[in-house]
């Protein structure tokens, strides 16, 4: 199984029989290397519905007839968009083809801005557990620090965790590192900086802070095997 970084909080999981984009943000991304026309995922994965986040999801899942797995309200949303989305609640779990897949707290806001200045309801937002193939990638979305992290590493050990190290809207270094403490990942991944002005970090300073071997930088394209 292949697992690469495309810029901001875009990973993609390439399985033995599936391709899974976690939070396409691609047009409007100006650190990514994705082209959206060229993308085909089975499964689309999206943590909450702030636009950096949903990204491309309805036009890829639309293009690809993509499976897309979201929270219970974001999902209702893309399904009146036409898009075959499976709604999940947070602490729920579900079986599919490719895996298992369980929601996790995150603390953030979430909300679709429109053309009219309003802003559309959309859930909670949520980490995401990913099991397949015997390996677990959690992504954590965006979130602050809080304890309960490590709850969800004692429950799930895990593999490979992607978390944003932004700060502004999300936590910083200092918080990400006590995060990856608390959820015991095997490795460690930054995501979530450098996109935007307010979220300019050193993602090699901060895998410096964590225990020895835990932290890997994947500069954008890069990947790991699992």
């Amino acid at each position: 199984m292949k697992v690469s970084y495309h810029g901001h909080s875009v990973v993609k999981i390439e399985s033995q029989e599936k391709t899974i984009l976690i939070d396409p943000f691609i047009t409007g991304n100006g650190l990514t290397d994705l082209n959206a026309d060229e993308q085909t995922p089975d499964v689309i994965i999206v943590t909450h519905g702030h636009g950096d986040h949903l990204g491309d999801t309805i036009e890829l899942a639309k293009r690809n007839d993509s499976l897309v797995i979201a929270n219970f309200e974001l999902a209702t949303y893309l399904g009146w968009q036409g898009v075959n989305a499976h709604g999940m609640s947070i602490g729920g779990g579900y079986d599919f083809d490719f895996g298992r897949v369980k929601l996790t707290p995150a603390f953030h806001g979430t909300g679709l801005e429109t053309e009219n200045k309003e802003i559309i309801y959309l859930g909670m937002p949520a980490g995401v557990l990913i099991t397949l193939e015997g390996k677990t990638l959690f992504h954590a979305g965006d979130t602050g620090l809080f304890s309960d992290m490590k709850l969800i590493g004692d429950r799930h050990p895990i593999d490979l965790a992607f978390l944003p190290i932004g700060d502004n809207f999300t936590m910083g270094p200092e918080d990400a590192v006590y995060a990856a403490r608390l959820l015991g990942a095997k490795k460690v991944v930054p995501v979530h900086f450098n996109t935007f002005p307010p979220i300019k970090q050193d993602p090699h300073k901060f895998t410096s802070m964590l225990d020895n071997g835990v932290g890997q930088v994947l500069e954008v394209g890069e990947s790991i095997e699992l």
